[in-house]
Formats: structure tokens, sequence, C-alpha cells
């Protein structure tokens, strides 16, 4: 079983795992289906991070927030995914939208989830197959069920605020974090108390991710003693953040929550306090 990340060669040498394109733009919502459309790993089925991964907006719960547990592994189902299937993502940004699914997977009971590493970029480099063809899977029952100690909600972020029990850690670049150059959320800074650990930190120049022995220096330094289970992890809206969860995971600091409202969520609501400023 896979539960962190897969390389080219062994996905090649797997056909029958279960696949999912989860390339994705944010200024762009419908470029990654389009892209997926032009071409895919064979045996891939498309997740759309806006439809398939998130909940409808409320402008009070995020840009991505995310769906109800019975509404998530109802798509499951309707993909045909089943609980022995091994589950492979990827996508086009380092592994930023892939990780989405793959926590997501994890969050209702599903283990057998990896990412691809270096993504659709390293499978074409390497002379994988590609296609245009949609397999069709016959629908499944799949029987999940959330495990809610995976994430936090914003009441239990607030509540804890300033806990040492509570360590956020924050990961938008370092610029977007300071409350500088914000282009996407119309509050700048971060929460109180946050650290900062930009997620593109975890990735080489070729996509791939850091080998686990550096990730685990680099994820110490942020923790700074913290247990790696008290530590909360958020971005601008819950998804780059899961970078951050997995590359944890790779580095053998497991146990950490998500909060997946992210800054998008928490500065929706002015009395919530907002600090500028690098960590």
């Amino acid at each position: 079983m896979k539960t962190t990340l897969v390389t080219v060669e062994e996905l090649k040498a797997h056909p029958e795992w279960r696949v999912f394109d989860c390339r994705h733009e944010l200024a762009n919502p419908e470029r990654g289906a389009q892209l997926y459309k032009e071409g895919h790993i064979p045996g891939a089925l498309f997740a759309h991070t806006d439809r398939d991964l998130s909940a409808p907006k409320t402008g009070k719960n995020g840009r991505h927030p995310l769906p109800e547990p019975a509404d998530f592994i109802a798509w499951l189902g309707r993909q045909g995914l089943k609980p022995d299937d091994q589950v492979v993502a990827y996508d086009a940004a380092d592994g930023m939208f892939a990780s989405r699914l793959w926590w997501m997977l994890r969050w209702v009971g599903h283990d057998a989830v990896a990412v691809l590493d270096g993504g659709y970029r390293a499978w074409t480099e390497a002379g994988g197959a590609v296609t245009t063809e949609i397999p069709r899977f016959a629908p499944t029952v799949f029987p999940g069920a959330a495990r809610e100690d995976l994430r936090v909600d914003v009441a239990q972020v607030q509540q804890r605020l300033g806990s040492p029990a509570q360590l956020m850690v924050d990961g938008r670049a370092a610029g977007r974090f300071a409350g500088i150059g914000e282009t996407i959320d119309p509050v700048a800074g971060h929460i109180p108390g946050a650290r900062n650990r930009p997620y593109a930190d975890n990735v080489n120049a070729d996509g791939r991710f850091k080998p686990a022995a550096q990730l685990r220096e680099e994820f110490n330094r942020v923790l700074a003693g913290t247990p790696p289970g008290d530590s909360v992890h958020q971005c601008g809206s819950g998804v780059s953040a899961c970078h951050n969860l997995l590359a944890m995971e790779v580095a053998g600091l497991s146990g950490g929550k998500l909060y997946a409202g992210s800054w998008s969520q928490w500065c929706s609501d002015p009395t919530r306090p907002v600090a500028t400023g690098a960590a």
C-alpha cells in the first residue's frame, strides 16, 4: 500500500491502480478539464478542484470549503472506487492540487492513496503513455466515514488562538503571509501566531519532493519543538496546506491537522484578528 508518494516507474508497473488527474489553475478553473481532454495518463479520471473536491462557497466558508463527507463519499462511488483500490493522484502544479485529493481520501478512511512525484511533467518526460480516452468504471457504494480528528474548524482555531497546543502553519508564499502583494483575498496578512512554511519549499526544481530527511529537518525548524500532532495547517483556501501535510507525512512527522477554511475564511469576518509582517 502506497500512502505518500509513488514514482513514474511504480505507476507504469501498476496499470491496475486507480488514477485521478487533478490538474487545475486558480485563475482559470476550467483549464484543468481542458488539459485532461487533450491528454492524460491512461486510466485516469478527472477530479475538479472546485466542483468535486470543494463545496459551494457562501462568502463565509472560504474559497475551497470542504464538501460534506457524504457528498464526497458519494462522488467516490460514482467514480467506481473500491475499498481495496490503490489511488494515485497527479497534477501539473508540483502536487498542490493532487495533495488535496490525497488528504480528502485519508479523511474518509481510504489510506491507500499517494501522489505521483513530479506529476504530469515527470510522466511525460519519462515517455509515459498519454491518451484522450476517458475510462469507464462501474459505480460502487463506497464505504467511507469521515475522520474528524484530521481537521479543525474556524471555531476551534479561534478558541485555541495563542495556545501552545495549537501551532498554525501557513503554506502561502512569504509575501502573502507578511501581507505584501495580496492579490487573491480581500484582506492581507495572516492568523496571529502562525508560522510560514511555503508549500513550494517542499519540492526541488524538477517538481519532485525533497528527500525525507531534508523535509524532516526543515519542518522541525518550523515546529521548533511543537509535537507534529499539535500543528494545524492552513493556506489561502485549504489546498496547498495539504501539500505541507503530505510533506510532513513523507518526513515521518504525522498527526498534523487541516484548517480547510484557511485565510480566505478567517479574513471574511472583520472581528477576527489579523497580523502582518514576517513571523
